[in-house]
């Protein structure tokens, strides 16, 4: 790995390695529903939502009324994108990627 968080720690790569064997949708589902909230599971969406309409260049206002996110999680996650480990930017590549097929 040639990234080095500054998060990392053993408990962490062992959830990572956990969420890598998911196999599908329906792996994923039943995984983060036991990991987590629904609360967690729809915050975690939205941040992916508001990444992915930023990077579509859409402003704080559209983004604010599309995913009902607040001013100050879309201002997090812009700072994300511009200053961040570039994970929001290599997701929405792949998935770019993966719609495009």
């Amino acid at each position: 790995m040639s990234y080095e968080s500054k998060f990392k720690k053993d408990d962490i790569d062992e959830l990572f390695d956990a969420v890598l064997t998911l196999k599908d949708r329906e792996d994923c589902y039943r995984f983060f529903e036991d990991i987590c909230t629904i609360n967690e599971i729809h915050a975690i969406a939205q941040r992916l939502q508001v990444a992915k309409l930023l990077s579509e260049k859409k402003t704080y206002t559209e983004i604010e009324a599309i995913t009902k996110a607040s001013t100050a999680t879309i201002s997090r996650i812009n700072k994300c994108l511009v200053y961040g480990a570039d994970g929001y930017k290599r997701v929405l590549e792949r998935l770019q990627e993966k719609n495009e097929e």
